[in-house]
Parts: C-alpha cells; structure tokens; sequence
C-alpha cells in the first residue's frame, strides 16, 4: 500500500497545502493532454481549496478553461415546483458549488456536472417503489440504505431512474476519460459523499440512497430545511467503487469529529462500516491516495507510526 498523509496545522493551513497538490497536478496533466478532468466534494471540508484554486485560475497559474468537473452527489427531493427550481435551491449542492467554487472564476470550466437528483420528482418515486417492491432492494447494515433497482424493472419510472440518473451519470464520467484527481471530505462514520456506512461496495458506482431519518432530522434542526415533509430523504450519490477509479484521489479532514474515521480507514480493516476504507484497496491497485489533515484528526494516526511504516503510509508534519 501506497499513501501519502500531510499533517497540517488547522483547517486554513489544510486548504493551502491541499491546494498546492491539486493546482500542481493540474498543471503536470496540462502539459500531458488538453483536458484535465477532476472531481468535487461539498461541505466544509473543501471550500477554503476551492478560494485558492479559484485565485490560482485567476492568476492564471493553470487554465481553467481546459477543465471538465464531476460532483459526488446531489439531494433528491429538494423544494421546488420543477427541476430548474430544485437544482438552485439554496440547500443544492449545485448551489453551494457556484457559491463556493464557480462563481470565483474568471473563466468557466469546459462543463460542470452534478449528479441528476433534481430530475426525480421524489413524491413519485416513493409511489414507484411503494408499488412496484419487486423491482428494487434495500442493500445496507445501517440506517443509510441503497436502493437497488433491477435491470428488468417493470417500472418504467424505476427503470428510467436507472438508466439515465444513476448509470447515465456512470457513463458520463467514463466517456470524459474518467476522474484525474478526485476531492473527497469525510463523514463522522467515515462515510465518503452519500456512500453511507454500512452500504456494500460491489456494485457502488452511483448510488440512490435512502437518507437515514436522523439525517433528514438533523437538516430541519439545523435550519435548513423548514420541516421532516420538505426536507430530501433520498440523494444520487457516486460510491466508494467509482470515486476510488480515480488516477489520484486526496481527501480533506479536520477537526475532533474525524479523528475515528480518519484512524479507521488506515488503521484498521477494509470494511464497508468505514467506507473510506476502500482506499486502501484502491492504494493497493496502484491508486494515488493522498491524506490532507490538520493536526487534531491526525492524533491516532501520529500515535501509531509503526503501523503506519509497516503498511508504507508515508506520514509528514508540514
């Protein structure tokens, strides 16, 4: 196992080496082929990487112009009386994207992707799967479940929702040549985008997941949604499968909440409990895995450097 882990000070620290590491593989892939291809996370985690990647565009230390971008996930669900109105509302993560990342570039990205969650009206879908239990199954061992739908679904809702939102979304990404560098944040339980724990890995490309009710509650607590009724209960999610086929993948932590997580998913077993554990499968392929982490959710991982020696995760202290 390959990975590299850069131990950072704080979180403004963490988003100034992140981005050396992304902006400097930008520009090695610049000089290789015309379009560089990356994926982007939501959250915390990445938006003081994005301030400084979007300043280094602007100054012209790569072209952004020559960049295609695929997100990890997007709510399905959202208020609004259409999908125009769903994909702007400002709890979509396609919101967040322009107010953290692509409204401070001079000059646009190639195309900006999300996953398709708006499409799904989410009223309909709960009458297709009420309907038509034979057509999906819940795959999981938490409270985040997936929803599998049959290749055969006699649902043409179902079926729809299948072809075009999840595996459409699939092909996307392989028809632009596949992810270069992917930019991940953390969940509590080590949950990667919406792959939440506990979800199986086989078959993880892009997900339909079912939101855990203490999620759904925990939005409408924390204000951003008014009420249980118009808050998302589902999402479209990349899975651990498809975000670890990137070339390189770097993963932002920070914070006492990711101290577990981070020491699990090196420290311990690959298991889907620990989704970003998939990464050492991915660094075992011969993936690029680079930790950036501030010094609190670094603290098991500095308090085992053996282990870390013997796996070959190279540790530094920047």
């Amino acid at each position: 196992m390959s990975v590299t882990v850069f131990v950072t000070n704080d979180f403004a620290h963490m988003s100034e080496v992140a981005a050396d590491i992304v902006k400097n593989h930008i520009v090695h892939i610049q000089k290789e082929k015309k379009e560089v291809v990356i994926g982007l996370a939501t959250g915390n985690s990445p938006t003081g990487l994005y301030k400084h990647l979007a300043r280094a565009a602007n100054a012209g230390e790569f072209d952004s112009t020559r960049i295609r971008s695929f997100n990890l996930d997007e709510y399905v669900g959202l208020p609004g009386e259409n999908a125009q109105q769903r994909v702007m509302h400002r709890e979509s993560y396609c919101y967040f994207m322009i107010q953290e990342f692509f409204g401070l570039l001079q000059k646009k990205f190639i195309e900006t992707s999300l996953p398709y969650g708006s499409l799904i009206e989410q009223k309909q879908l709960v009458r297709e799967l009420k309907t038509h239990p034979q057509d999906w199954k819940e795959l999981g061992m938490d409270a985040g479940r997936s929803i599998a739908i049959r290749n055969n679904a006699s649902s043409p809702y179902l079926a729809w929702i299948k072809k075009v939102i999840l595996d459409g979304y699939a092909k996307k990404i392989k028809n632009a040549g596949g992810i270069d560098i992917q930019i991940i944040g953390v969940g509590g339980k080590g949950h990667v985008a919406f792959h939440e724990s506990g979800i199986p890995f086989k078959n993880s490309k892009v997900l339909l997941v079912k939101l855990d009710d203490n999620t759904v509650r925990n939005a409408v607590a924390d204000g951003h949604f008014s009420s249980i009724r118009e808050a998302p209960h589902y999402a479209v999610s990349m899975g651990a499968e498809l975000i670890y086929q990137a070339k390189a993948v770097v993963l932002l932590a920070n914070g006492e909440r990711k101290v577990e997580p981070i020491a699990a998913s090196l420290l311990g077993e690959v298991t889907p409990e620990a989704p970003i554990s998939y990464g050492q499968i991915y660094s075992n392929r011969g993936g690029v895995l680079i930790y950036v982490i501030d010094r609190i959710a670094a603290h098991q991982l500095l308090a085992n450097k053996d282990v870390l020696y013997r796996k070959n995760i190279d540790i530094k202290v920047v």
